[in-house]
């Protein structure tokens, strides 16, 4: 059975004073949870998580990494050796803004995602169509794309199972739009398949999360969906109990 899994992404928010008090929250109400749970924060914050979460039930990643591994000069980048040196598990990688605002191909998310995996993190890649992809009816074309530029590093199709896979619809992050639970299941059964057509013992055990204007409200009714298996949760994140709440509502999490 795949462990649910819902990682808080906190975007470019934050102060050393509300990080603070934002972990304190999280770790009132974390213990409850049998779910898994994460954040993932700034690059500056990640020695306050470290040290405020560590031997904690809660994990903690970045936001991005470097598409190269070791070191080198590459000013502004930071590598996966360093976010493990913070102690960090999870990293996202192609999140809708990096690709959208800054331009990043499928091939560069590609090779953060192997980065990722040959550093010892786990990849969240981020996968989703704008909306006018989707009223054109290209939602799987846009995925599938996205899914190919990763297997075609891959010397294994396998290794797709050492990530992590989110769904998010470009059109509904931010926007106060959700995607219906029916209509998220059925991009994520479609990943799913996708998926089982390479491995499918990997197919069956790979996590894919929904990330697209998740609240306490709409939670549990989109987490019930059969492939849906938690959530990355943007603004929500930044809420403690709102946070939890939507944790609690993971499958096995009630």
């Amino acid at each position: 059975m795949r462990r649910p899994l819902v990682a808080g992404n906190w975007k470019m928010y934050g102060s050393k004073a509300s990080v603070r008090q934002l972990l304190d929250g999280v770790l009132a109400g974390a213990g409850a949870i049998p779910g898994e749970i994460a954040v993932c924060a700034p690059y500056v914050y990640l020695g306050m998580v470290e040290d405020r979460l560590r031997g904690s039930a809660v994990a903690w990643g970045a936001q991005d990494v470097c598409d190269r591994t070791g070191e080198g000069a590459f000013t502004g980048e930071v590598s996966g050796q360093m976010l493990r040196d913070f102690g960090c598990r999870y990293v996202i990688v192609g999140h809708s803004e990096r690709r959208h605002i800054y331009g990043e191909s499928d091939e560069l998310v590609a090779k953060k995602f192997a980065a990722a995996v040959a550093s010892g993190l786990v990849p969240i890649l981020c996968v989703g169509e704008l909306l006018e992809e989707r009223e054109a009816g290209a939602t799987e074309k846009v995925v599938d794309r996205q899914l190919d530029a990763v297997f075609a590093l891959l010397e294994n199709p396998a290794d797709i199972g050492r990530g992590v896979i989110a769904y998010e619809p470009v059109w509904a992050i931010g926007t106060g739009r959700t995607a219906t639970p029916d209509q998220a299941q059925e991009v994520h059964a479609f990943i799913r398949g996708r998926l089982r057509r390479k491995d499918p013992a990997t197919a069956n055990g790979l996590r894919i999360l929904y990330g697209g204007s998740v609240k306490a409200g709409n939670a549990a009714e989109l987490f019930a969906m059969a492939d849906i298996d938690g959530g990355l949760i943007g603004g929500a994140s930044l809420k403690a109990d709102e946070f939890l709440s939507i944790s609690r509502a993971a499958p096995g999490g009630q």
